[in-house]
């Protein structure tokens, strides 16, 4: 079984610190190959990889401001599509653009769906409905006019996490800095809790950074460390006392949250999206209707056994479950 992987070129696969549809196509990559599939993974030059790395694009755009988007996701897609023949399989990642060259190519097409950015971009997804397939990343974040094969949780590597059995003191806000992860509201309600919180991530939202979220970094109650690294990850996540993820939007799936139960630290969520499927209310964490239901249940979050968490992660959220749900994937569309 040949496949071809197109991952995005925003960031690196994998991402040296931000870059989660990045993240995602590594494990992928690796974990075929570990399988004995044979990977071609179509990603920045400067990417790593286990299977052959293809390219065009020497850097990833997001790090290299000379380079125009537009013009390397075209030359990017198009360096694969090119060369569909040489594969049984395109696995897409990358979004919608793609879509527009799958009948050009006898190859069949897989497209992982990593959300909806906006509803406008629909339209190409339902054009091409009957001649690709699709995969969600949970069944909340499927749309009623689009067909899919199979729905395929996010996987992460577990040794990468480390358990810890004690809970740490501090808050920690991990993801976006963007009105729709609610960094405001972790702010909130951390402040009503009377817990120190810690916050990382890429800010996303300039406008929204200085108006809501700089004025009470004092470094002291509110400590914001940026956009981190793997490692620093794993240690804010593992001395965290809990995870707070009081999202705006229906979240598709939320990375940060299974990374977190791996550490063994529960999730406050608000219930929205993906949650459901994601935490285990009352038993990896709560789920919360608004910011007075969170600061209520962080009081409740010693009475979360922090080996459950871990636990639960690596029974559904695996690399390898991953990896094997794509196989399966990769098989009925084959004929295997």
């Amino acid at each position: 079984m040949k496949i071809a992987l197109l991952s995005p070129i925003a960031w690196r696969t994998p991402p040296r610190h931000y870059g989660p549809w990045e993240n995602i196509v590594s494990l992928l990559a690796e974990g075929l190959v570990a399988n004995g599939i044979e990977v071609t993974l179509f990603a920045t030059g400067d990417s790593l990889t286990q299977g052959q790395l293809d390219y065009v694009c020497p850097q990833p755009y997001e790090e290299n401001k000379d380079l125009d988007p537009k013009v390397w996701e075209c030359l990017h897609i198009a360096h694969l599509f090119e060369q569909a023949h040489k594969f049984d399989l395109i696995h897409n990642h990358f979004d919608f653009l793609p879509l527009t060259y799958s009948q050009l190519v006898k190859t069949p097409v897989v497209t992982t769906i990593h959300g909806f950015s906006s509803p406008k971009i629909l339209p190409v997804y339902s054009t091409y409905n009957g001649n690709t397939h699709f995969v969600s990343i949970s069944n909340a974040d499927r749309s009623p006019l689009l067909d899919y094969i199979a729905t395929v949780y996010h996987g992460i590597d577990t040794g990468l996490f480390t358990f810890k059995s004690e809970p740490g003191s501090y808050l920690l806000f991990f993801g976006r800095i963007h009105p729709d992860k609610g960094t405001h509201e972790a702010i909130q309600i951390a402040r009503e809790s009377g817990r120190k919180l810690m916050v990382a991530g890429i800010i996303q939202d300039e406008s929204y950074f200085q108006t809501e979220i700089a004025p009470y970094i004092d470094n002291g109650s509110v400590v914001y460390v940026g956009s981190v690294g793997p490692e620093a990850r794993n240690v804010l996540l593992a001395n965290a006392y809990a995870l707070l993820h009081p999202i705006n939007f229906e979240e598709p799936f939320g990375l940060s949250v299974i990374e977190s139960m791996a550490c063994g630290t529960p999730v406050l969520a608000y219930d929205r999206g993906s949650m459901k499927e994601v935490i285990k209310d009352g038993e990896t964490g709560y789920l919360v209707q608004d910011k007075a239901e969170a600061v209520s249940c962080v009081q409740r979050i010693e009475t979360i056994d922090r080996r459950h968490c871990r636990e639960w992660v690596e029974e559904k959220f695996s690399q390898n479950r991953m990896v094997q749900d794509y196989i399966k994937v990769y098989q009925q569309i084959l004929g295997y």
